[in-house]
């Protein structure tokens, strides 16, 4: 499950990169969570950031607010889902991001935050898909989820899954209206670990409260949830 990310870019960084155009301000974002408002390139419209809510309403659950519990999607299984096979087919997104968070559970109380990062610690995207609803002011509202799958040999030490990352070659292809479905499950590997790095993190991303360059700072030890030292990294 990927619960939390950071995009921590500027917004000429995140142009630059992705090669569209962001109307309006962009204000870095360091501890990112779930039914937040925030910036995707959609196959509908590839030549601009996007920004909807994280969290999808599948189309059989129309008129609901946006949910916390379809965040993500197993790779594996997203063609058979009911709730997400249409918006595979039609509707794909790229989410930026620049790193993302899991906590490695030691015992039953205590955990320790960890970000994962590529090798460079640059911007990348993972495979997403989006929804259209509208809410119960008949307003029309956009959500996306994240796509997993299965860890690399980093990411599997501390969870059992990863969100898809895709490489920067790929991205346009998951965008590509006119991509076969072969082909677009063929994008949602696993990304090698030997491009990515881990590193622990401050117990400060426990709380979506806090969103401050501080959240994604290497901690020269392991702390745990409630802010204290452990042996184990």
């Amino acid at each position: 499950m990927c619960g939390r990310y950071s995009l921590s870019k500027s917004k000429i960084e995140l142009e630059e990169r992705f090669q569209v155009e962001m109307l309006g301000d962009f204000k870095p974002r360091y501890n990112i969570a779930p039914t937040q408002l925030l910036p995707v390139i959609t196959s509908d419209s590839p030549k601009g950031f996007s920004f909807f809510y994280w969290g999808i309403t599948p189309e059989f659950a129309k008129n609901k607010p946006v949910s916390q519990k379809f965040i993500n999607a197993r790779a594996e299984t997203v063609m058979e889902k009911v709730s997400f096979k249409n918006a595979f087919q039609k509707r794909r997104c790229l989410v930026p991001a620049d790193g993302f968070f899991e906590w490695k559970k030691l015992g039953k109380k205590t955990k320790i935050p960890y970000r994962f990062t590529l090798a460079d610690e640059g911007a990348f995207a993972f495979a997403g898909i989006w929804e259209e609803y509208e809410n119960e002011l008949g307003e029309s509202n956009h959500t996306f989820l994240i796509l997993t799958t299965a860890p690399n040999s980093l990411v599997s030490e501390i969870h059992d899954r990863m969100p898809v990352i895709l490489r920067k070659e790929d991205e346009k292809k998951w965008l590509d209206n006119y991509s076969s479905q072969e082909d677009l499950l063929k994008l949602l590997g696993t990304y090698q670990a030997e491009e990515m790095l881990s590193y622990t993190v401050s117990p400060l991303v426990n709380s979506i409260t806090n969103d401050s360059p501080s959240i994604i700072r290497k901690t020269s030890a392991s702390i745990d949830q409630f802010g204290n030292y452990t042996l184990f990294g």
